[in-house]
């Protein structure tokens, strides 16, 4: 599946938009009532009629759209990998009560997690048939 990205320059609004200008600004009274830009990656799948993806992100427009459309679709590995934690490898079975042991857990489950990364990524591992 291809599809066609644009990015647009806009100003966001809505309270969320205006009080993160003015803590930006320093208060109300050094805010000049100007919202900042943002930059809107939009994207529109070759054989779809309207967009289906939008991300707003702080970067300059100027950040080539290349680095935009990884940054923007990093986020379905990083899902991946999270519910791949949980249900593969058990990173929500914890039942301990101290620091130790959830620490000593989640150290076991992202040792474990590095070594099946490492095994998928090598190109010279063999493959059941």
């Amino acid at each position: 599946m291809t599809s066609r990205f644009a990015v647009i320059e806009v100003r966001p609004s809505g309270k969320e938009a205006c009080r993160t200008a003015q803590e930006q600004a320093g208060g109300r009274n050094r805010w000049n009532g100007v919202l900042p830009l943002r930059t809107l990656l939009v994207e529109q799948p070759e054989d779809a009629d309207e967009p289906s993806g939008y991300w707003m992100t702080s970067l300059p427009a100027t950040t080539p759209i290349s680095d935009l459309v990884r940054w923007a679709k990093m986020r379905w590995r990083i899902e991946h990998d999270y519910r791949e934690l949980k249900h593969g490898l058990g990173l929500d079975h914890f039942e301990g009560r101290t620091w130790r042991g959830w620490h000593h857990h989640v150290t076991l489950v992202t040792a474990a997690q590095a070594f099946l990364t490492l095994r998928r990524l090598d190109p010279k591992a063999h493959t059941p048939a």
